[in-house]
């Protein structure tokens, strides 16, 4: 029976051999891994991954899709999450070795999958996504660059990220609006800076980044002081989009020492 795309689930379904064959090439699964696929469609990923594996676990919002999986695969072979990807617990998958998750993410969800993904990151071993392009564009951006953000500091922190090869729209059925990219995350061992409070570095990057065209000194008012910044060899005059993640880290830190929030303060 023919599934119609959801526009409410932003369902744009791969058909393209070739592209699922780089995809599965990138990913490299090994018969022992733990796999987990988010948003498996009509299953143009999950039937070549279980050539590949024993078992696997997959996450299924739209319930028509979910009955349907079950309906092509065994239990032993496939477990069904039916569950929206946004509250899922995957650290609850993780049983003996860490999970290894592959997914075409919606469009319209990608950002805040991340930073779920991202809040689990110590049962992840690794990450290969299909995502907008734009947004694969922002998540491996550098100071200096348009793209360059929020979602580029928060991800750079947590993992190193790869940007792999881009996949056209009529790769899909119905074809999105934009090109897609696939993209790699594998979650540092060790962070490449030290932040002592995660919360403030995301309230630092958020205000720093709030509005783009203005200063440090007007973005991160009420936060840390010019005088501060100075203090720290930041000149308040940049633009967040100029500093490093080193520099950003400092700040959160220095940050956390003034409201207290720094696990190491008075160590």
């Amino acid at each position: 029976m023919e599934h119609r795309a959801r526009k409410r689930f932003g369902q744009h379904f791969l058909h393209d051999r070739q592209v699922v064959a780089r995809i599965l090439t990138a990913f490299a699964p090994q018969p022992g891994d733990t796999l987990v696929e988010i948003g498996p469609g009509l299953g143009a990923l999950t039937h070549p991954l279980l050539e590949r594996v024993a078992h696997l676990h997959v996450v299924e919002l739209d319930r028509d899709l979910a009955a349907r999986l079950r309906a092509d695969f065994p239990p032993a072979q496939l477990s069904v999450h039916e569950a929206d990807a946004l509250k899922f617990d995957f650290r609850a998958l993780a049983v003996g070795r860490p999970l290894r998750v592959i997914g075409n993410l919606p469009y319209n969800i990608s950002t805040p999958l991340l930073f779920h993904l991202l809040e689990q990151g110590m049962a992840i071993g690794d990450m290969l996504f299909m995502l907008q392009k734009e947004v694969v564009d922002r998540m491996g951006a550098g100071p200096g660059s348009k793209d360059y953000g929020r979602l580029s500091v928060m991800l750079q922190w947590r993992c190193r990220v790869e940007s792999l090869f881009d996949v056209p729209a009529t790769a899909f059925t119905p074809p999105p609006r934009v090109d897609s990219s696939i993209v790699r995350l594998t979650p540092h061992a060790r962070a490449p800076v030290v932040v002592h409070d995660p919360q403030a570095l995301d309230r630092v990057v958020r205000a720093a980044f709030a509005q783009r065209r203005k200063t440090l000194r007007n973005n991160l008012k009420g936060l840390l002081s010019a005088e501060a910044l100075e203090a720290l060899g930041i000149d308040p005059g940049r633009r967040a989009e100029t500093l490093s993640l080193d520099e950003f880290a400092r700040l959160a830190n220095a940050y956390g020492l003034r409201t207290g929030s720094d696990p190491q303060r008075g160590a």
